[in-house]
């Protein structure tokens, strides 16, 4: 069963589904006038302001969005693309990362032209820019699917390894249920809440730590941006005589690392940021771009930059040790939780939209449980299928989403 997975899985994650996601993002980025680099003037006359017309605050949205986003992967994903890939999969993961601050922005333009309190999102988009209920629901049973499974079990899989020799599994995932359910319970502003306070400790304290690494090693930080371009264009590859398979092996680990890492394209940031509600069409659009550059040019770029420096095993652990001495573990378990966790409580609005949407707004509360159970599960066993099923859930929510921005291109606006 896990090789037919396997193989189902590596079919919808082929090339052609990355090649469409770069696409579509290069087309956008032309259509809108090189969007992205009008992010930071966006960002300066914004910032200040708290609150949109109508929903949950910008800053509770946000940090929602991003917490969905920044799971584990941005500290151990980006270590296994450098064990694997190397140094140059940095470089093509800002490749897809700026690509992908296009598509997010065409997302929540569409969102928030299209969403109202039956459909949000690219359900929104999908079933009332295309007209396709189908293909709507399509999308929702597969992001109901991912939030199960990559947004619930898979995340808390992930740091109850780091916890296993401290605490019991049983009490971990009972610990663990009460938690999802008591924030989950109280919708998005509480999940917001939560993520508003979780988020900023945890990556203020990252990036502290972080900084403290790499001034310990300045004198290696050129050497690691050295390799990233260098290994990322073929000049090391071509040096020594490595084939064209190894310089391939850089480029898709990169691109593949960045979509999964910052969800450009997928839809799920759409759902999230419909949460606020705001009446501007290109506001969610320019706060959605900063999430995708904060996760991919900020957060995981100092994750490899620290790895670089200091690991030679490319370990994040080996790295923060150089630094922390004892309190290396308790630190690095901490920071996985947290992330893991914002993870989870965001992934679970997107599952209950698209829950509500499927069940037109019925079994809302029973979707609460399943998901508290589901998702605390994780701590209890190994869940190599449970990854698999939630890529092929991933990947095929994406196909829909494309389409819809693909057919519905001459609806976005860009930010004036």
């Amino acid at each position: 069963m896990e090789i037919f997975l396997d193989k189902i899985n590596s079919f919808i994650w082929s090339g052609g589904l990355i090649g469409l996601l770069l696409l579509t993002g290069a087309v956008y980025t032309v259509k809108l006038k090189g969007i992205q680099f009008r992010l930071l003037p966006f960002l300066i006359k914004e910032s200040r302001n708290a609150k949109n017309n109508n929903g949950i605050s910008q800053r509770k949205t946000v940090c929602m969005s991003l917490g969905a986003a920044m799971g584990t992967g941005n500290i151990t994903g980006v270590s296994a693309a450098l064990a694997y890939a190397g140094a140059g999969a940095v470089f093509w993961m800002w490749i897809s990362a700026f690509l992908g601050m296009a598509l997010v922005y065409a997302e929540n333009n569409l969102s928030a032209l299209y969403s109202d309190d039956d459909a949000k999102g690219p359900m929104a988009y999908i079933s009332k820019g295309l007209g396709s209920n189908k293909l709507a629901a399509f999308f929702a049973f597969m992001c109901t699917g991912a939030a199960l499974g990559m947004g619930g079990m898979v995340q808390v899989n992930a740091f109850s390894e780091s916890l296993s020799t401290c605490i019991s599994p049983w009490v971990l995932s009972g610990v663990v249920f009460v938690l999802i359910l008591f924030v989950t319970a109280g919708g998005a502003k509480r999940i917001g809440s939560a993520a508003q306070i979780l988020l900023p400790v945890a990556a203020i304290a990252y990036v502290i730590v972080c900084s403290a690494v790499i001034i310990r090693n300045k004198s290696e930080v050129s050497g690691a941006f050295g390799a990233i371009f260098g290994s990322a264009l073929g000049t090391k590859q071509a040096a020594g005589g490595i084939s064209g398979y190894a310089l391939s092996r850089v480029i898709s680990t990169g691109l593949r690392r960045g979509i999964f890492s910052n969800e450009a394209g997928l839809g799920s940031s759409p759902i999230l940021h419909s949460a606020a509600e705001s009446s501007d069409l290109s506001s969610q659009g320019m706060w959605s771009m900063f999430e995708v550059f904060f996760d991919t040019f900020f957060c995981c770029t100092l994750t490899a930059v620290v790895i670089l420096c200091a690991a030679p095993d490319m370990s994040v652990h080996t790295a923060l040790r150089s630094v922390l001495g004892e309190m290396t573990s308790p630190f690095f378990s901490a920071e996985l939780c947290i992330f893991a966790f914002c993870t989870v409580i965001g992934w679970y609005y997107c599952g209950e939209t698209a829950f509500r949407y499927l069940t037109k707004s019925r079994y809302a509360r029973i979707f609460c449980v399943v998901f508290a159970i589901v998702s605390s599960s994780g701590a209890l066993f190994h869940a190599e299928t449970v990854w698999t099923l939630s890529d092929i859930f991933n990947g095929l929510m994406a196909f829909p989403n494309l389409m819809a921005l693909i057919l519905l291109i001459g609806k976005v606006r860009p930010n004036k």
